[in-house]
């Protein structure tokens, strides 16, 4: 009878052991999914009893079953803990700390296109007459349906001649542009774009485009809020 007992007994405790370490392991993988998370937990900043009450019911679904809330601020602690998530956490850091120039620019304008057989011939034609005008920002991105041509507002006129056939979607006017150089490392470390843009969310300013290069980004921003958008990218090199 004892014996059977301690078998039962040693079956429950390993059963046990095994959800808990699931549990850990499903917590550490989420919050691996959420870089801000894994930065703040290594910095021991963030409340494990409502971090844990906030992610409950993502955990839960990602386990298809219920999961005690305690079980899941000792898997928190566990990861706030591991030297792993310090590691990515420093590397963000590292990067940002290391960012290089960043350069604004004032009274721009974002148009919309339509993707078409003139398009790019159009682009070409911009580009052959704005060649020798130095003071002149241009430039552009292209998705699957629509192209995005940013230029400075003094050559709008130009702009809205040459384009006049293409079907325009939007243009929006009085925008400024944040272009941050990165060190070449940053596209091997996830987290680096989150980071920032969590950052200027945090603060309100939205984003009106985004057009990167491996090293480099440009974001386009309302005038009014681009002193505020600045100075919060400032601030990252200072982490």
């Amino acid at each position: 009878m004892f014996y059977m007992q301690q078998i039962v007994l040693n079956n429950y405790f390993c059963l046990k052991f095994n959800v808990m370490r699931t549990i850990a392991s499903t917590v550490a993988a989420y919050i691996k999914t959420k870089p801000y998370l894994s930065s703040a937990l290594s910095d021991g900043i963030i409340n494990l009893t409502s971090l844990a009450r906030k992610i409950q019911p993502d955990i839960e679904n990602i386990m298809r079953k219920t999961v005690n809330r305690g079980a899941i601020v000792m898997s928190l602690k566990r990861a706030s803990d591991d030297a792993e998530f310090s590691t990515d956490s420093d590397k963000i850091t590292s990067v940002l700390k290391n960012m290089g120039d960043i350069t604004v620019r004032s009274s721009l304008i974002d148009y919309s296109f339509s993707i078409s057989e003139t398009l790019l011939l159009n682009q070409a034609h911009l580009l052959k007459e704005i060649e020798h005008k130095k003071e002149v920002f241009y430039t552009s991105s292209r998705g699957v349906a629509e192209s995005n041509i940013i230029v400075s507002q003094n050559i709008s006129e130009l702009v809205d001649t040459i384009f006049n056939a293409e079907t325009c979607h939007s243009k929006v006017e009085n925008l400024s542009s944040i272009t941050i150089k990165l060190p070449t490392e940053n596209v091997t470390i996830p987290g680096i774009y989150y980071f920032i843009f969590q950052r200027l969310s945090w603060e309100g300013i939205n984003v009106n485009e985004i057009i990167s290069t491996s090293n480099e980004f440009t974001i386009l921003i309302d005038e009014q809020q681009v002193s505020g958008a600045f100075e919060e990218i400032k601030k990252l090199k200072s982490l």
